[in-house]
């Protein structure tokens, strides 16, 4: 037995057949048919169940992918732990948040750089449901989302986990100029009469809509992921924002001299978090998990509000 036997097999369960194992690990599909056939000989087990339309674990399959799956990661788990040892920790650390609050993780990304110099950070902003995508197919480590129970009720059986790192709320962004500016919360009546510039955010939209369903149409003057253009509307007092609290305390472009925030005075609202997604199915790598503890140190130390 080899490990790369091991790595077929796994590949193989995820990927539902011996085709798509082999171009996902970039071998010939003999090599992998080969590899199958002969791990089944030395155990005297069938793991797969083959037609036409892909391979399918057999019940014993099942068991014992399961704990191929376990002994990859223990291996795994072997291999960085002497790294660290050595402080030479090396690889690649796939990151994608969702636009806003990349703010977050600049200093957590350096530091955690500058203490791990071989490991190659790649970083992007993306979309909610992106993200998700590329986590499900190994396009990424670890996705930053807003976390929310329609998200959580929508990615139910998808072999996601997600973990809160800062709570938050939505609260609405004013220009100092604007008849609001003066009070410390408004209404829903109140927000109704403004036209509204909002960031090209998945939760944001979702948020606006609920509310237009529950308290009426509300106007909407543009969305955009661009801030500069964002700011000048609010600036102007052509319209005001609405997003969560966090990223307006700690984004230089939305909250400065020229504007502040308001609570949204409604009487519940759904709680909603910042935090990170990976895969079940994939091992959480040494590396993962280092950069997400000094994620939640960077937070801490700033004293961002972090979950319990």
């Amino acid at each position: 037995m080899h490990l790369e036997q091991l790595e077929y097999i796994v590949e193989i369960a995820k990927a539902g057949s011996l085709t798509k194992a082999a171009q996902n690990k970039h071998v010939t599909l003999s090599a992998i048919s080969q590899s199958l056939s002969s791990l089944e000989a030395e155990l005297g087990v069938t793991l797969f169940t083959r037609s036409r339309l892909g391979a399918v674990p057999t019940p014993e399959g099942r068991i014992i992918i399961k704990k191929a799956f376990e002994a990859l990661g223990k291996i795994q788990e072997i291999w960085e732990e002497a790294q660290n040892y050595t402080n030479t920790l090396s690889g690649e650390l796939r990151l994608a948040t969702i636009p806003g609050p990349m703010n977050l993780l600049v200093d957590a990304v350096a530091s955690f750089k500058k203490d791990y110099p071989y490991i190659r950070t790649e970083i992007a902003e993306k979309g909610t449901q992106e993200i998700l995508e590329d986590i499900l197919q190994d396009k990424l480590d670890i996705g930053l989302v807003i976390i929310h129970e329609n998200l959580l009720k929508k990615s139910e059986g998808l072999g996601l986990v997600f973990e809160p790192l800062l709570e938050g709320k939505m609260v609405v962004g004013v220009g100092k100029n604007s008849p609001l500016a003066y009070q410390d919360s408004v209404t829903p009546e109140e927000l109704r009469k403004q036209s509204f510039v909002l960031y090209n955010d998945d939760y944001v939209k979702w948020f606006v809509e609920d509310f237009a369903a529950t308290y009426g149409p509300v106007d909407i003057l543009f969305t955009s992921n661009n801030t500069e253009a964002l700011r000048n509307a609010i600036r102007q007092n052509l319209a005001v924002t609405i997003g969560l609290d966090y990223s307006f305390v700690h984004e230089p472009h939305l909250q400065d001299s020229d504007s502040s925030t308001l609570d949204l005075d409604i009487p519940y609202q759904q709680p909603v978090y910042y935090g990170w997604v990976r895969s079940e199915e994939r091992h959480y790598s040494r590396i993962s998990m280092n950069f997400i503890n000094r994620l939640q140190y960077d937070l801490k130390s700033k004293k961002y509000p972090l979950t319990p």
